[in-house]
């Protein structure tokens, strides 16, 4: 993903609020995910290798890397969102390109179009392996903006 689109986010705290909600998903600790970058329309989401992340050929399964791409679409949408919102994944298509060979995998985000209730985003998904980064999956997801239902636990 080249260029990021401009956006603006309207939530002036919108990186604390997202890395509060990351910070409380279970699935992204299980997998050991970090949430290395934040900005308005895009996230980054890292994953180190684990022997429990793969598959059969020692692969990163390709379930972590659907999973991470999309968080990434999600919290990328997320920025975009009213602070009193919450975000719901409503769709997406993945496209396996190569297999996830390597130390990290690496997802980045951007949203492609932002409408008040959908928001349109890309994901690509890297792993690294030595000083390499290998285009491994693709991603494109509807996400849902949730207004005035809160992302905090009941």
């Amino acid at each position: 993903m080249n260029e990021l689109p401009r956006f603006t986010a309207s939530d002036p705290h919108y990186e604390t609020r997202i890395r509060d909600s990351f910070s409380r998903q279970g699935m992204m600790k299980h997998l050991g995910a970090r949430l290395v970058e934040v900005g308005p329309g895009h996230v980054t989401i890292q994953v180190p290798f684990r022997p429990e992340l793969t598959q059969q050929h020692s692969y990163f399964h390709a379930g972590v890397s659907g999973t991470i791409a999309d968080s990434a679409c999600g919290y990328a949408a997320y920025t975009l969102m009213p602070a009193d919102s919450s975000v719901l994944t409503v769709e997406y298509k993945m496209n396996l390109l190569a297999p996830a060979d390597g130390e990290e995998l690496i997802a980045r985000a951007k949203v492609l179009r932002s409408g008040k209730t959908l928001k349109i985003c890309a994901a690509d998904v890297y792993v690294r392996n030595n000083a390499a980064e290998i285009h491994c999956v693709t991603m494109l997801a509807t996400i849902m903006c949730l207004p005035g239902k809160s992302d905090r636990p009941k």
